[in-house]
């Protein structure tokens, strides 16, 4: 980036800054109604809530709803040059218009604004556009999800891979989060993504980032990182077609995933985590826990794989159809046909999304755990991400020892007991433990594991207690020892129950 870009940049920056143009800002300007109308990708609300000619209204309607402002509007009738310059805008007669797209980006944290991303012009639907082969996205919902799921721990270096508009290194930087890393790296195989990236930073006063052009992690060969964060590109499409670089890899099936989970290892510290969106095809005879399980399982690190949501392969290809704006277009039969086509081929009955989380832990045996949890749970999931890891673990270690009766447990914060069962009856006909934060599980459990849940606070050793609850309940005490044994590993590693370490 030349000098001058620079000196606009920094300058358009500050009238950002000065305006207030944070999502917080913007969300109480809109109020509920406009900004649930542009949720569903109409502006006509917004641009009557917009009206005003204050500066946050301008650069709203500029960079957010990308429509043309007078160019004598604050702040614009100052910044003009400076964001001509930076490669922002375009003065056509007495108008400004963007040529690119400008947003701010919230913490994941809820503790307030990180910073810009610059992006190319969101295409909405209706409006005849098509996004080019080298489109870069803007900030949104699965970047959003990306963010608060990765760890909230200080790190040293972190690798932003396929950084597109770079919203996922401003994310690393949130000191709201954690500690700024000493070193942040940002690659892309799009050259065009690390301009705008680079123009994102500048923006959000990130400086020092290391930009990297290439595919997956031949740009950092060589190099070790204590976090890997990535939303690549996870779509899977038919060969033939269009294809979108931020969206598309290129690779058949889901192959680009499974190859980065197999490869982001080399690239891992010691104890180093990666954390990653992906697409995963469901295939006919074959359970997809089994496909993925085994990617994660030859990577030799802890796993913890959730799939968050399916679509069959109708479902999928309108989404991505819709996405290219290729919806009402001459082509569009013929590419969902394709489309359609092709998952047949390979006996695609539906494509998953959700979060891969590996922790290289040096063990023999990593912990792995692939499930399905399709309901609304505690975020930002980064704040206990760890916990599950390490929960998993532990659970493997009882498991192991037999249930051993030295160790010592707590009941986990926010863990609430309902029974169930006619009005007045003396025994419930059944009784569950739930979880009101974090994962938002629920268990179906016995007299044993529920008079454990109400005594276990971390400071006596499980043999006494459960040999008070049997004296209690009247039950043999090598049988309770035992169904503990049995019960406990499924609960500490469904994170109701936790292992206090040794003092």
């Amino acid at each position: 980036m030349s000098d001058q870009p620079a000196a606009s940049l920094s300058r358009v920056r500050a009238a950002l800054q000065r305006a207030d143009y944070t999502v917080a800002a913007v969300r109480d300007l809109l109020g509920p109604v406009a900004g649930g109308a542009l949720s569903r990708d109409e502006i006509v609300p917004a641009l009557r809530a917009t009206a005003g000619g204050s500066p946050l209204e301008t650069l709203v309607r500029l960079f957010w709803l990308q429509v043309p402002v007078p160019g004598d509007a604050p702040p614009v009738d100052e910044l003009a040059d400076d964001l001509v310059a930076a490669g922002l805008v375009e003065r056509s007669g007495g108008e400004v218009r963007a040529l690119l797209r400008v947003e701010p980006v919230e913490s994941v944290s809820g503790a307030g604004h990180v910073g810009h991303v610059v992006s190319d012009l969101r295409i909405r639907p209706g409006s005849g556009g098509r996004p080019a082969p080298e489109h870069v996205v803007g900030a949104g919902g699965a970047s959003a999800g990306l963010a608060r799921l990765v760890v909230h721990r200080a790190v040293d270096n972190a690798l932003d891979l396929g950084t597109g508009c770079g919203v996922q290194a401003l994310h690393l930087a949130d000191p709201a989060v954690r500690p700024a890393p000493r070193a942040i790296t940002a690659t892309d195989v799009n050259p065009r993504a690390l301009r705008l990236a680079a123009m994102s930073f500048a923006l959000s006063g990130l400086d020092g980032v290391d930009l990297r052009e290439g595919p997956l992690l031949e740009p950092v060969r060589g190099r070790r990182f204590d976090l890997v964060v990535s939303n690549p590109p996870f779509v899977i499409a038919p060969d033939a077609g269009p294809r979108f670089t931020y969206r598309e890899s290129g690779l058949p099936g889901d192959e680009f995933c499974r190859r980065l989970v197999a490869e982001v290892p080399g690239v891992l510290t010691e104890d180093g985590r990666c954390q990653l969106l992906a697409n995963w095809l469901h295939v006919d005879g074959t359970p997809w826990q089994e496909r993925v399980g085994a990617w994660v399982e030859a990577s030799g690190c802890d796993a913890w794989v959730v799939q968050r949501d399916v679509q069959d392969p109708a479902e999928y290809v309108e989404l991505w159809l819709r996405d290219s704006c290729e919806a009402g277009t001459p082509e569009y039969r013929e590419r969902y046909d394709a489309w359609l086509d092709h998952f047949e081929r390979q006996r695609v009955t539906g494509i998953g999304f959700g979060w891969i989380t590996l922790r290289n832990a040096g063990r023999e045996q990593p912990v792995v755990r692939v499930e399905e949890l399709r309901h609304a749970v505690q975020e930002p999931v980064g704040g206990y991400v760890d916990g599950i890891l390490d929960g998993l673990a532990a659970a493997r270690e009882f498991s192991t020892a037999c249930g051993r009766q030295d160790v010592r447990l707590r009941t986990a914060l926010g863990v609430v007991q309902e029974q169930i069962g006619p009005p007045g009856a003396e025994d419930p006909e059944r009784i569950v433990l739930r979880q009101t934060g974090r994962l938002r599980r629920a268990a179906g459990v016995g007299t044993v594991e529920a008079g454990l849940a109400g005594v276990c606070d971390g400071t006596l050793p499980l043999g006494p207690l459960l040999a008070a609850i049997a004296q209690l309940t009247g039950l043999d005490p090598d049988q309770v020892r035992a169904h503990a044994a049995a019960v406990l590993p499924e609960l500490i590693a469904d994170g109701f129950f936790e292992v206090v370490p040794p003092a």
